[in-house]
């Protein structure tokens, strides 16, 4: 909690030297191109997809490669981008509770701002039996999972919303952008249509992530049941021993053959399950950021979203 403090207290410090050095006219002239700030990778390969041949944007995702984005920190460099985009797209969830700080200092009157938990049907999170209990306080409050993305239908949702705020930004390139997100909404299509035909023909509908669990939406997508150590953005990623041993529990009740762990995750947890019961261990990708590698290497959230069709159909059966 104090380092949350402190973090609150820095963040707020560098919002108020920006907005006085701002509003001294201490920014840049502004740039013939639309400027579009993402904070997490899936709304920034959208955009992407969404503005493929397009010079005239500026697109920046501020979450870098291999971060961890639970715990990301805004730089005052961060900040700034923020202050002089266009479009601003960021997910909305608990984990993006400096954004609304940030916010606060800006005039939003000439700039489109999107969350993209307000595009969708937000889901409120739940703690299944064997799942670790957060521990933060929410003082009553609905905490809702802020992993939309995962679910293909609200990535199209999502895709439909970007299209139509870059139309209004930039009319003239309005088509074009237009086409380019219809292309892509029928490759979303038939990625959800691969999923879809991976489970109804699956022996089995249970997965085991033996990790974080940010897949609450594409688990009720497709109807799949699930166990989990924690909650998708769980601050502890300690598990207690009852939470170690439920899981070993279900994976030879169930005789699952694969248990998923998160990309980014050391995996701990999931060998620990993997030497206890003989079943081996997947990654699932939930795409919120990606590894360094990953990323040089030109994978996006269809190639990645493929990766766990394949994987899927080795746990389902």
């Amino acid at each position: 909690m104090k380092n949350k403090t402190v973090r609150a207290i820095a963040l707020c410090m560098i919002v108020l030297c920006l907005s006085a050095l701002i509003g001294c006219g201490a920014t840049a002239e502004k740039k013939n191109k639309v400027s579009v700030v993402c904070t997490l990778f899936p709304p920034y390969d959208f955009l992407r997809e969404i503005t493929a041949g397009a010079e005239q944007i500026e697109l920046t995702l501020l979450l870098k490669p291999g971060q961890e984005s639970h715990d990301y920190d805004p730089s005052s460099k961060d900040i700034l981008k923020i202050h002089e985009c266009d479009l601003f797209v960021y997910g909305g969830g608990e984990s993006d509770n400096w954004i609304d700080r940030v916010l606060q200092s800006v005039d939003t009157e000439h700039k489109t701002v999107i969350s993209l938990m307000d595009t969708v049907n937000p889901l409120a999170t739940e703690t299944v039996e064997g799942m670790e209990h957060d521990h933060e306080e929410h003082h009553g409050e609905t905490e809702y999972d802020e992993h939309v993305w995962t679910d293909p239908e609200n990535a199209i949702t999502i895709v439909k919303a970007l299209q139509a705020a870059l139309g209004k930004i930039d009319p003239n390139n309005a088509e074009a952008y237009r086409t380019n997100a219809s292309a892509y909404i029928t490759k979303l299509q038939t990625l959800d249509a691969e999923f879809e035909q991976t489970v109804n023909t699956a022996s089995r509908r249970t997965v085991v992530v033996a990790d974080r669990f940010p897949l609450l939406y594409f688990c009720k997508a497709y109807d799949l049941t699930y166990y989990a150590a924690f909650s998708g953005c769980a601050a502890s990623v300690e598990p207690s021993s009852a939470t170690v041993q439920f899981l070993i529990d279900t994976v030879k009740k169930e005789q699952i053959p694969a248990v998923f762990q998160m990309e980014l995750s050391a995996g701990a947890l999931a060998s620990t399950i993997a030497e206890n019961t003989g079943c081996k261990v997947k990654t699932f990708y939930s795409c919120h950021n990606l590894t360094q590698q990953d990323f040089d290497n030109g994978e996006t959230y269809l190639s990645l979203m493929q990766k766990n069709v394949d994987a899927l159909k080795e746990v389902l059966n």
